[in-house]
Protein backbone atom coordinates (compact mmCIF):
# COMPACT_ATOMS: atom_id res chain seq x y z
CA UNK A 1 0.00 0.00 0.00
CA UNK A 2 1.27 3.46 -0.92
CA UNK A 3 1.09 5.42 2.33
CA UNK A 4 2.26 8.65 0.67
CA UNK A 5 -0.79 8.82 -1.60
CA UNK A 6 -3.20 8.21 1.26
CA UNK A 7 -1.45 10.69 3.56
CA UNK A 8 -1.40 13.30 0.81
CA UNK A 9 -5.12 12.99 0.10
CA UNK A 10 -6.09 13.00 3.78
CA UNK A 11 -3.79 15.94 4.49
CA UNK A 12 -5.06 17.97 1.55
CA UNK A 13 -8.73 17.36 2.31
CA UNK A 14 -8.15 17.93 6.02
CA UNK A 15 -6.44 21.28 5.43
CA UNK A 16 -9.26 22.50 3.19
CA UNK A 17 -11.97 21.42 5.64
CA UNK A 18 -9.98 22.83 8.55
CA UNK A 19 -9.65 26.20 6.88
CA UNK A 20 -13.40 26.24 6.23
CA UNK A 21 -14.18 25.60 9.90
CA UNK A 22 -11.63 28.17 11.01
CA UNK A 23 -13.43 30.74 8.91
CA UNK A 24 -16.69 29.97 10.70
CA UNK A 25 -20.02 28.79 9.32
CA UNK A 26 -19.21 25.10 8.93
CA UNK A 27 -19.46 22.98 5.79
CA UNK A 28 -23.11 23.74 5.06
CA UNK A 29 -22.52 26.81 2.85
CA UNK A 30 -19.94 24.87 0.82
CA UNK A 31 -22.27 22.03 -0.12
CA UNK A 32 -24.32 22.76 -3.23
CA UNK A 33 -25.95 19.89 -5.12
CA UNK A 34 -26.40 21.75 -8.46
CA UNK A 35 -22.71 22.69 -8.39
CA UNK A 36 -21.72 19.07 -7.79
CA UNK A 37 -24.00 17.93 -10.59
CA UNK A 38 -22.41 20.35 -13.03
CA UNK A 39 -18.78 19.73 -12.03
CA UNK A 40 -18.71 16.02 -11.21
CA UNK A 41 -21.43 14.98 -13.64
CA UNK A 42 -19.98 17.10 -16.41
CA UNK A 43 -16.48 15.68 -15.90
CA UNK A 44 -17.80 12.13 -16.01
CA UNK A 45 -19.89 12.79 -19.13
CA UNK A 46 -16.93 14.41 -20.93
CA UNK A 47 -14.73 11.43 -20.04
CA UNK A 48 -17.30 8.96 -21.37
CA UNK A 49 -17.58 10.94 -24.60
CA UNK A 50 -13.80 11.11 -24.96
CA UNK A 51 -13.01 7.44 -24.23
CA UNK A 52 -14.79 4.10 -24.81
CA UNK A 53 -16.62 2.73 -21.78
CA UNK A 54 -14.40 -0.38 -21.40
CA UNK A 55 -11.31 1.85 -21.36
CA UNK A 56 -12.84 4.12 -18.71
CA UNK A 57 -13.76 1.14 -16.54
CA UNK A 58 -10.30 -0.35 -17.07
CA UNK A 59 -8.73 2.89 -15.88
CA UNK A 60 -9.93 2.13 -12.35
CA UNK A 61 -7.57 -0.84 -12.27
CA UNK A 62 -4.70 1.41 -13.35
CA UNK A 63 -5.56 4.12 -10.80
CA UNK A 64 -5.52 1.42 -8.12
CA UNK A 65 -1.73 1.37 -8.56
CA UNK A 66 -1.63 4.77 -6.85
CA UNK A 67 -2.83 3.12 -3.63
CA UNK A 68 -1.93 -0.58 -3.90
CA UNK A 69 1.45 -1.35 -5.42
CA UNK A 70 3.07 -4.73 -4.76
CA UNK A 71 5.84 -4.72 -7.35
CA UNK A 72 9.15 -6.13 -6.02
CA UNK A 73 12.07 -3.76 -5.56
CA UNK A 74 15.05 -3.88 -7.94
CA UNK A 75 17.29 -5.02 -5.08
CA UNK A 76 15.00 -7.96 -4.25
CA UNK A 77 14.72 -8.89 -7.92
CA UNK A 78 18.50 -8.89 -8.35
CA UNK A 79 18.90 -11.10 -5.27
CA UNK A 80 16.24 -13.45 -6.65
CA UNK A 81 18.01 -13.77 -10.00
CA UNK A 82 21.31 -14.36 -8.25
CA UNK A 83 19.68 -17.27 -6.43
CA UNK A 84 18.14 -18.60 -9.64
CA UNK A 85 21.51 -18.39 -11.40
CA UNK A 86 23.03 -20.43 -8.59
CA UNK A 87 20.36 -23.11 -9.10
CA UNK A 88 21.01 -23.18 -12.85
CA UNK A 89 24.76 -23.34 -12.27
CA UNK A 90 24.46 -26.33 -9.95
CA UNK A 91 21.51 -28.34 -11.33
CA UNK A 92 20.77 -26.99 -14.82
CA UNK A 93 17.92 -25.04 -16.41
CA UNK A 94 15.27 -27.70 -15.72
CA UNK A 95 15.86 -27.30 -11.98
CA UNK A 96 14.08 -23.95 -12.22
CA UNK A 97 10.79 -25.81 -12.57
CA UNK A 98 10.92 -26.61 -8.86
CA UNK A 99 11.09 -22.88 -8.10
CA UNK A 100 8.02 -21.86 -10.12
CA UNK A 101 5.65 -22.20 -7.17
CA UNK A 102 7.76 -19.74 -5.19
CA UNK A 103 7.43 -17.03 -7.86
CA UNK A 104 4.33 -14.87 -7.41
CA UNK A 105 5.02 -12.31 -10.14
CA UNK A 106 3.17 -13.44 -13.29
CA UNK A 107 5.55 -11.69 -15.68
CA UNK A 108 8.62 -13.32 -14.16
CA UNK A 109 6.88 -16.68 -13.89
CA UNK A 110 6.04 -16.60 -17.59
CA UNK A 111 9.64 -15.74 -18.41
CA UNK A 112 10.96 -18.63 -16.29
CA UNK A 113 8.57 -20.98 -18.08
CA UNK A 114 9.96 -19.83 -21.43
CA UNK A 115 13.48 -20.44 -20.16
CA UNK A 116 12.58 -23.94 -18.95
CA UNK A 117 10.95 -24.71 -22.31
CA UNK A 118 14.26 -24.06 -24.04
CA UNK A 119 13.13 -20.92 -25.85
CA UNK A 120 15.94 -18.94 -27.43
CA UNK A 121 17.11 -15.75 -25.76
CA UNK A 122 16.03 -13.64 -28.75
CA UNK A 123 12.51 -15.05 -28.71
CA UNK A 124 12.16 -14.61 -24.94
CA UNK A 125 13.24 -10.98 -25.23
CA UNK A 126 10.83 -10.40 -28.14
CA UNK A 127 7.86 -11.92 -26.30
CA UNK A 128 8.47 -10.10 -23.03
CA UNK A 129 9.33 -6.77 -24.66
CA UNK A 130 5.99 -6.95 -26.48
CA UNK A 131 4.25 -7.49 -23.17
CA UNK A 132 6.12 -4.53 -21.67
CA UNK A 133 5.03 -2.38 -24.62
CA UNK A 134 1.36 -3.20 -24.06
CA UNK A 135 1.83 -2.62 -20.33
CA UNK A 136 3.15 0.88 -21.03
CA UNK A 137 0.19 1.55 -23.33
CA UNK A 138 -2.27 0.60 -20.58
CA UNK A 139 -0.52 2.87 -18.11
CA UNK A 140 -0.45 5.73 -20.60
CA UNK A 141 -4.15 5.33 -21.34
CA UNK A 142 -5.02 5.31 -17.64
CA UNK A 143 -2.96 8.46 -17.10
CA UNK A 144 -4.57 10.07 -20.14
CA UNK A 145 -8.06 9.40 -18.75
CA UNK A 146 -7.13 10.91 -15.38
CA UNK A 147 -5.60 13.89 -17.17
CA UNK A 148 -8.83 14.23 -19.13
CA UNK A 149 -10.86 14.45 -15.92
CA UNK A 150 -8.35 16.98 -14.56
CA UNK A 151 -8.86 19.13 -17.65
CA UNK A 152 -12.65 18.76 -17.71
CA UNK A 153 -13.34 19.55 -14.04
CA UNK A 154 -12.15 23.21 -14.08
CA UNK A 155 -13.85 23.72 -17.44
CA UNK A 156 -17.20 22.55 -16.08
CA UNK A 157 -16.51 24.62 -12.98
CA UNK A 158 -16.34 27.65 -15.26
CA UNK A 159 -19.53 26.54 -17.02
CA UNK A 160 -21.22 26.31 -13.64
CA UNK A 161 -19.94 29.78 -12.79
CA UNK A 162 -21.52 31.17 -15.96
CA UNK A 163 -24.80 29.40 -15.20
CA UNK A 164 -24.78 30.83 -11.69
CA UNK A 165 -24.09 34.33 -12.97
CA UNK A 166 -26.92 34.11 -15.47
CA UNK A 167 -29.29 32.97 -12.71
CA UNK A 168 -28.09 35.76 -10.46
CA UNK A 169 -28.52 38.45 -13.11
CA UNK A 170 -32.01 37.20 -13.96
CA UNK A 171 -32.99 37.47 -10.29
CA UNK A 172 -31.71 40.96 -9.53
CA UNK A 173 -35.29 42.06 -8.84
CA UNK A 174 -35.65 39.21 -6.29
CA UNK A 175 -32.87 39.43 -3.66
CA UNK A 176 -33.82 36.03 -2.21
CA UNK A 177 -32.60 34.26 -5.39
CA UNK A 178 -29.34 36.12 -5.79
CA UNK A 179 -27.61 34.00 -3.13
CA UNK A 180 -28.48 30.76 -4.93
CA UNK A 181 -27.03 31.98 -8.19
CA UNK A 182 -23.91 33.32 -6.51
CA UNK A 183 -23.38 30.05 -4.60
CA UNK A 184 -23.62 28.02 -7.80
CA UNK A 185 -21.27 30.44 -9.55
CA UNK A 186 -18.55 30.29 -6.91
CA UNK A 187 -18.82 26.70 -5.70
CA UNK A 188 -18.60 25.09 -9.14
CA UNK A 189 -15.26 26.84 -9.67
CA UNK A 190 -14.13 25.64 -6.23
CA UNK A 191 -15.20 22.05 -6.91
CA UNK A 192 -13.50 22.02 -10.31
CA UNK A 193 -10.24 23.35 -8.86
CA UNK A 194 -10.27 20.83 -6.01
CA UNK A 195 -11.01 17.84 -8.25
CA UNK A 196 -8.28 18.80 -10.71
CA UNK A 197 -5.51 20.02 -8.42
CA UNK A 198 -6.04 17.94 -5.29
CA UNK A 199 -7.03 14.62 -6.85
CA UNK A 200 -6.59 14.13 -10.58
CA UNK A 201 -3.32 15.92 -11.37
CA UNK A 202 -1.45 14.35 -8.40
CA UNK A 203 -2.84 10.91 -9.24
CA UNK A 204 -1.75 11.29 -12.86
CA UNK A 205 1.74 12.15 -11.67
CA UNK A 206 1.82 9.12 -9.38
CA UNK A 207 0.64 6.90 -12.25
CA UNK A 208 3.51 8.14 -14.41
CA UNK A 209 5.97 7.33 -11.62
CA UNK A 210 4.44 3.87 -11.12
CA UNK A 211 4.64 3.18 -14.86
CA UNK A 212 8.34 4.08 -14.90
CA UNK A 213 9.03 1.90 -11.86
CA UNK A 214 7.19 -1.10 -13.31
CA UNK A 215 8.88 -0.73 -16.69
CA UNK A 216 12.27 -0.65 -14.95
CA UNK A 217 11.50 -3.85 -13.03
CA UNK A 218 10.24 -5.61 -16.16
CA UNK A 219 13.33 -4.60 -18.16
CA UNK A 220 15.50 -5.83 -15.30
CA UNK A 221 13.68 -9.17 -15.35
CA UNK A 222 14.18 -9.50 -19.10
CA UNK A 223 17.91 -8.88 -18.65
CA UNK A 224 18.01 -11.41 -15.83
CA UNK A 225 16.21 -14.06 -17.88
CA UNK A 226 18.62 -13.46 -20.76
CA UNK A 227 21.49 -14.02 -18.35
CA UNK A 228 19.99 -17.32 -17.19
CA UNK A 229 19.68 -18.51 -20.78
CA UNK A 230 23.28 -17.48 -21.46
CA UNK A 231 24.42 -19.43 -18.42
CA UNK A 232 26.06 -16.50 -16.67
CA UNK A 233 27.51 -17.05 -13.23
CA UNK A 234 25.60 -15.57 -10.26
CA UNK A 235 28.30 -12.95 -9.76
CA UNK A 236 28.40 -11.90 -13.42
CA UNK A 237 24.61 -11.77 -13.58
CA UNK A 238 24.48 -9.59 -10.49
CA UNK A 239 27.04 -7.20 -11.97
CA UNK A 240 24.96 -7.01 -15.12
CA UNK A 241 21.73 -6.26 -13.27
CA UNK A 242 23.03 -3.66 -10.81
CA UNK A 243 23.17 -1.25 -13.75
CA UNK A 244 19.40 -0.91 -13.28
CA UNK A 245 19.84 0.28 -9.69
CA UNK A 246 20.96 3.71 -8.50
CA UNK A 247 24.58 3.71 -7.24
CA UNK A 248 23.60 4.35 -3.61
CA UNK A 249 21.34 1.27 -3.65
CA UNK A 250 23.96 -1.09 -5.03
CA UNK A 251 25.94 -3.53 -2.87
CA UNK A 252 28.83 -1.91 -1.07
CA UNK A 253 31.50 -3.62 -3.10
CA UNK A 254 29.89 -2.46 -6.35
CA UNK A 255 29.41 1.09 -5.11
CA UNK A 256 33.05 1.19 -4.08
Amino acid sequence: MDIATIIGLILGIGLVIGSIFMGGGGLGPFINIPSLMITVGGSISATLINFPLPKVLGAFGVVKNCFLFSLPTPEDTIAQFKELATVVRKDGILALEQRLEEISDKFLKRGIELVIAGTSREEIVAVLETEISYLEQRHQLGKKIVDGVAAAAPAFGMIGTLIGLVQMLRALDDPSKIGIGMATALLTTLYGALIANMICIPLAGKLETRAQEETLIRELMVAGLSGLVDGQTPRNLEERLVAFVSPKSRPQEDAA
